[in-house]
């Protein structure tokens, strides 16, 4: 056996059979038991067990379970923010790019509510109260800008945000604790959807038109 066979060889051995999993895989199982289960179940030896892998597998990715959840919401934090942003971002009319979020957040699938509630479960942990914090801050300092975009004065902007995302976070717990108050059917669930959006988009009040009329005309003479 020459040397470089043998390196080869001895890298082989020492390196653990992932079959082709990825960190991210790892992140996204994570996510899923997160989902049904809640954050104390999210372990090591029961994931490996579910990808069916060695947990040489995990540690060749990850150094402790507290790297895992790390990368669990960094993975949550980008496809359920960032890239929602990001898709809806490409809309130039901001009462469009609200109406859109609004189809897709009200109450958006399953797996997604599960997710979002098994996060917000875990509020208080230390892993996942400034990630759960920076998207929290990150989607309403969108929303704000959308409504900046249709005029709305700063505060006025902000506030509705604020309830825009109360909403949102209020539908997740309400479809959870009382599934029978929420809207269901197909018609229902639009109807709702209907109003929401005419609610959420109205004008923010006559004293808020007029300082965006003086704000647009330019400073008095």
């Amino acid at each position: 056996m020459t040397a470089a066979r043998a390196v080869r060889s001895f890298r082989g051995m020492a390196r653990p059979r992932t079959d082709s999993l990825s960190s991210g895989d790892w992140a996204r199982a994570a996510l899923e038991v997160l989902a049904r289960s809640g954050i104390e179940a999210v372990a090591v030896e029961p994931l490996a067990r579910r990808l069916r892998v060695t947990k040489g597998s995990f540690y060749w990715h990850f150094r402790s379970r507290a790297e895992l959840l790390a990368a669990a919401l960094r993975e949550w934090e980008t496809s359920a923010t960032r890239e929602v942003i990001a898709l809806v971002d490409t809309v130039a009319d901001p009462r469009e790019r609200l109406r859109r979020l609004f189809l897709e957040a009200m109450p958006g699938p399953p797996r997604r509510r599960a997710i979002e509630l098994a996060v917000s479960d875990a509020a208080t942990h230390p892993i996942v109260a400034p990630a759960l914090r920076r998207v929290v801050q990150q989607r309403i300092a969108y929303l704000g800008a959308c409504y900046r975009g249709l005029g709305f004065a700063p505060e006025a902007a902000r506030h509705r945000a604020m309830l825009t995302y109360s909403a949102y976070v209020g539908a997740l717990r309400l479809i959870r604790e009382a599934p029978g108050r929420f809207p269901a059917g197909k018609r229902d669930l639009e109807a709702y959807r209907r109003h929401v959006t005419r609610t959420l988009l109205a004008p923010a009040g006559r004293a808020a038109a007029r300082r965006v009329s003086r704000s647009k005309s330019g400073p008095s003479r």
